[in-house]
This record gives C-alpha cells, structure tokens and sequence, in this order.
C-alpha cells in the first residue's frame, strides 16, 4: 500500500457499504479501506470483499467484520475515519454512532449523494421512501405498468441485497421465475425481485451498480430505481418519488437517510390512506408541505385482497409478515394483521412461545416486533426454523402476508389465507398524470 493513505472504515449492511466503496474509493489511492463492518442482517460479517470487485488496490479484498469489533480495530489501526453507509436509523442512533466513534478518535462521516450517484444515458425514475415498508415495491410496479401503457420498456434496478458469494453476484438478471433459483436468492431476495418478474419487468440488482447499470440501459427506454429501506438513489435521478406512511407519523422527519429523500422528492406519495387514522394523513401531508412545498403530492391506497377469505373469520390465525419491515423497519404490523381485523379473525396467535432456532435470535435483537411472525430466510437454515416454527404454532390459519407466496419456499401444513395489495391512486394528480407531464417536459 503507498505511505500517507487514509485508513477508512465503512460501516454498513451488505449493499450501500460497498457501493460507496465502489463509487468513491475503489480507484482513490490516498485511501486506504481498511475494512468493512456489518450489522442488521445476520451472518453477513465474517466475510471477505473480493479483490475481483476491490479492484487493483486490494489484491487480498478488504474484510468485513461484526460492527461490534469496531472498537478493536480502532484502537489497533490508527483509522482516520469512519464512514456510515446504511439506511433506516433513527437520527438519535445516527448522533449515538457518532459519539461512539468520536469517543474512539476518528472523524465520523456520511457521503453525499452527489459522490454515490451513477449517471444513465437514459431516464432514470427514483422510488425511494422515508421508512422500510411504505410501499416502494407495488409504487415501482405501478409505475412500470404504466410506462408499458404508454408504451416504453421499463427495467427496474433493486437495491442491493448481497447475502451470498459476492463474485457471483456482481451483476445479476432477473426475467424468470428459474432466475431466482438460479441466483440462489434469500426469501427477502424474492420478495423483492419475484413482483417484478410476475408484473412482466426485467430487475437487476447485485453488488456493482455502475455495472449494473450499463447493463439496464442496454435493453430499457427508462430505468427504474427500486429503492431499499430508506436508502437515497444509487443513481442520478430525473424524476424522484418518495413515499410516505401515514401509519408512523411524523417518522418521515426522524430517520437516517429518510428524510434526504423527503426532500429530494419531486413527488410524493402518501400510501395508505385507506387504512390509516385521518390524524396520521393529516400529520404527513402537513409535514411534507412544510419541508418541500415545491412537491407534488400524490395520495394511494393498497387495498388488500384475499385468496381465503372465509378462513379468517372467527379463526385463531398465525399472521407471518415482511421481515424486514419489521425487524429494521420498526412497523408493529403489517398487511396481514390489517387483513386479519378486516375479516374479522377471532384471536392473533402470539408465535413467541414457540420459535425455532435463529427465529429466537431475531426477536431478541427486535423485541418490539411483538405476536407477529417475520418471515426471516437468509440462509437455508433459517427457512428451516421458519417453517419449524410456523409448524409448532397452535392455530387454524395461517396469514400469508409476504409479497411473494411464502407458501412455495416453505412447507405450511396449516390452512392458509393469502394476502395481496397493489397500488391504487385517490384523486389527483395521479402517477399517470405525473409521468406523462415528466416526459413532455423532457
């Protein structure tokens, strides 16, 4: 390594972390990355990013290691700085990570979106949100339908979720159902890629973006940038949508990158306003109008639909959700416990009693999820102790809530009720409406 570098340590989640690597140090020799660390997502540290994707600087790859080792590596590494490069943190836990590195010595940074942004030669739309779980994924495929209506081939670009063999997963294409398999995808991994697939949109994600990019832009007229958590874009964005949940009011102003994302919206959208309290809406959109005036809103519902209605009424019902919107995205519940008061089940089953294995894990590292069940599947083993758990719950039904059909990933011998909700627009302006004025002033 030349003398005189920079040491640096990027803390991160496995995804922004090393696209901020990419982006701004892969090729910087003044700087040294000394080493990656990893939280939110278990069993991603204690790994190695690759040298292939390191790049010329780092013929060994660069470590990743448990965030919890910071203090050791400090202490031994003389590290000038260190770098926060994940998403959904309240603004308290950003200040506390702060003064928790600053204790230590090193200087506390947070890149700019301008450094981190890759540049299309086509339009790129960013949907990005202020919170995990507002409704980014059925926003994305709104707004691919409505691009194939208006007669341009939409590809979506996902934010990063690379669990597994980083080489592997450098670039990676997703058109078919196989391509999940093929990929060897976690369930959060299919959750996110699957609705695409099934929406008729080719999606790519995987671990270098301006990679991937090139890619995209070789078979789309407009790329798509699904955002993750609460992440900003990984690309410069020509039109931004930023969705909000009137469910957690006032959050919007409270979490780490949200609320860049508020304010770099050209549109918001405020999802939900068919089940959330008029209190909750009113506190958004005020907010919004405070904070971005210059924005156009746009208010959604997600209606839910029930492939079994009949076998939630008066039922003891097990009500699995999205993991991550529950675990870093703090939600107390989600579409299915929504679905479960809307048909009128008679007791939610509290799954606590009963877990299985790394399920035990999770809720101690999330204990205010509460008598709901995130549908966790990093690894094989974890699909196995959710299907071991779902299995020792005592119900009648089990509540489906997942945006993929959990049911053909993990064996459910219970009786099961599907959940399912898209995107529907209430009065104007409508996404329709907003694209269509976007691509008349282009």
């Amino acid at each position: 390594m030349p003398e005189g570098r920079k040491r640096v340590i990027i803390m991160g989640a496995g995804g922004r972390d090393f696209h901020n690597f990419n982006m701004t140090f892969r090729q910087d020799a003044t700087v040294e990355v000394v080493a990656f660390s990893a939280t939110q997502i278990p069993g991603i540290e204690d790994r190695t990013y690759p040298a292939v994707l390191a790049g010329a600087l780092y013929p060994r790859g660069i470590p990743i290691v448990p965030e919890g080792d910071l203090p050791k590596l400090i202490a031994e590494g003389n590290i000038d700085s260190v770098i926060l490069s994940y998403s959904d943190l309240s603004n308290d836990v950003v200040m506390q990570k702060l003064a928790w590195i600053q204790s230590m010595g090193p200087h506390f940074a947070v890149l700019g979106t301008a450094a981190t942004q890759a540049r299309s030669s086509k339009p790129v739309i960013a949907v990005l949100a202020v919170r995990t779980g507002c409704g980014k994924s059925q926003t994305s495929r709104r707004i691919s339908s409505l691009l194939r209506d208006m007669g341009k081939k939409a590809v979506a670009v996902r934010h990063p979720m690379p669990y597994g063999d980083l080489v592997k997963q450098g670039v990676q294409r997703f058109a078919s159902i196989e391509d999940l398999a093929k990929h060897k995808c976690t369930i959060e991994e299919m959750e996110e890629y699957e609705p695409h697939i099934v929406n008729g949109t080719v999606c790519y994600a995987g671990v270098d973006y301006e990679a991937i990019l090139r890619e995209a832009e070789k078979e789309a007229d407009v790329v798509i940038w699904d955002g993750g958590n609460n992440d900003t874009s990984f690309f410069h964005a020509d039109l931004t949508i930023t969705v909000v949940d009137p469910h957690r009011p006032g959050h919007e102003l409270k979490y780490f990158p949200g609320q860049t994302c508020l304010l770099q919206a050209d549109v918001v959208v405020i999802n939900k306003i068919d089940s959330a309290e008029p209190e909750g809406i009113a506190i958004v959109r005020a907010n919004v109008r405070r904070v971005n005036p210059k924005a156009r809103i746009v208010e959604a519902a997600s209606p839910l639909t029930v492939d079994n209605p009949e076998q939630i009424r008066g039922k003891r019902v097990l009500v699995v959700e999205d993991g991550p919107t529950l675990t870093h995205g703090g939600m107390k519940y989600g579409a299915g416990v929504v679905a479960a008061q809307k048909f009128g089940a008679g007791e939610i089953i509290d799954p606590r009693p009963h877990l299985v294995g790394s399920l035990a894990e999770t809720f101690r590292s999330y204990p205010e999820i509460g008598p709901i069940l995130p549908a966790m599947g990093y690894s094989d083993q974890q699909v196995a102790d959710l299907q071991a758990t779902i299995a020792k719950v005592p119900c009648d039904t089990v509540i489906v809530a997942t945006p993929i059909d959990l049911r053909r990933i993990v064996r459910i011998e219970q009786p099961t009720a599907r959940v399912s909700y898209e995107l529907q627009e209430i009065g104007d302006p409508t996404l329709e409406q907003v694209l269509r004025d976007f691509f008349a002033r282009r």
